[in-house]
């Protein structure tokens, strides 16, 4: 938080750092039970497995990318671009997993979740036939391994 709060402040005077610093330590005291309400610890260990999902996902979203320019530039487009809903049930229940889920379906390139409830139950755009046969698919397995004693 305090990071972010340097870029985009741009300022680096010693005072407005030091309060800046106060501010944000203050902030984190009052919320962090909101925000975190399991074990310090619990988080980190998600956090050091999700930093391994990351170089995934974003391989992912390259390769997604390459798959909707092939769609968008091939010469039967209309033919090919067939937008429909694909729905799904997946183990994960807490709401750090799925909200991770939710978000790297949406970052993929030709699919938006449309909604997500509690009970693992999925709603998701796709933009053809090919990109919603995939859900959940390997993307949901490696993040129930990253969230293993999150699931139900």
């Amino acid at each position: 938080m305090f990071g972010v709060w340097i870029i985009f402040s741009g300022i680096f005077e010693p005072l407005l750092l030091w309060l800046g610093a106060v501010s944000c330590l203050v902030v984190t005291l009052l919320s962090h039970k909101l925000i975190f309400p399991r074990p310090r610890w619990a988080y980190i260990r998600y956090a050091l497995r999700f930093l391994v999902y990351i170089p995934w996902l974003i391989w992912q979203v390259v390769l997604a990318n390459c798959h909707l320019l092939k769609l968008v530039f091939h010469p039967r487009m209309m033919e090919l671009i067939d937008p429909h809903i694909v729905t799904f049930q997946t183990p994960l229940r807490q709401d750090l997993s799925l909200v991770a889920l939710a978000n790297s379906i949406t970052l993929t390139p030709g699919t938006i979740t449309i909604s997500a409830d509690p009970q693992g139950r999925f709603e998701v755009h796709a933009i053809d036939r090919k990109t919603g046969e995939g859900l959940p698919g390997e993307m949901g397995a490696k993040l129930e391994r990253v969230f293993e004693d999150q699931t139900a």
